[in-house]
């Protein structure tokens, strides 16, 4: 699930909060993935993976991840993502574009806080993405990390994401084709609606 604190009024979102309702209602399993695209600078490449959105909080999609990984690299060297979501069971497309950044330690320290142990563990035990000899050797970390480590304190290297949209599709899907697109763009402050064709 996602949890949604102060929605922001404007058009988009009170959108996406009805579509959410409704997908929910209707018993999408995994509402809460969303795939994240970014670029880094560096390396020049391009790359996606999904994460868990845990909160929207006014106009900011909030996930969490360590601070260490490569999607983290690719935020700090381009902090333009696009983010998509598919709700399936209503057919239904969310695109976003926005620029991302992390989220403070307060915030960070809190969320870490009231996380299950066993999750917080894994956090602590795991240098996320990088090679390790065996998944033997990944629940041996973990054991360790759940028996031995002080698993309330937000450690530095992990922690939340924030972005915020400048431009949301609503895409819907109908029969022949005759999809439905939604576009608000941000421009000058001011969400404008456009609709597009299929």
């Amino acid at each position: 699930m996602i949890k949604f604190n102060n929605l922001n009024s404007e058009a988009p979102y009170q959108l996406l909060k009805e579509k959410y309702d409704e997908a929910f209602k209707a018993g999408q399993k995994g509402i809460e993935a969303i795939s994240i695209s970014s670029f880094n600078k560096k390396k020049e490449e391009v790359d996606s993976r999904y994460v868990n959105l845990k909160f929207i909080n006014h106009d900011e999609f909030i996930f969490f991840s360590n601070y260490e990984s490569p999607k983290a690299s690719a935020f700090n060297s381009h902090d333009q993502i696009s983010a998509l979501a598919y709700w399936p069971v209503i057919n239904v497309q969310i695109r976003i574009k926005a620029l991302i950044k992390k989220t403070s330690d307060e915030f960070n320290n809190k969320y870490f806080f009231d996380r299950e142990k066993e999750k917080n563990a894994l956090a602590i035990s795991s240098k996320q993405s990088k090679i390790i000899s065996s998944f033997k050797k990944v629940k041996e970390n973990y054991k360790y990390s759940l028996i031995n480590n002080d698993l309330k304190t937000c450690p530095k290297y992990w922690g939340g994401f924030s972005f915020k949209p400048y431009e949301i599709e609503f895409w819907e899907g109908n029969r022949h084709r005759l999809n439905k697109r939604d576009l608000y763009l941000k421009e000058e402050n001011t969400w404008n609606h456009y609709i597009l064709e299929p």
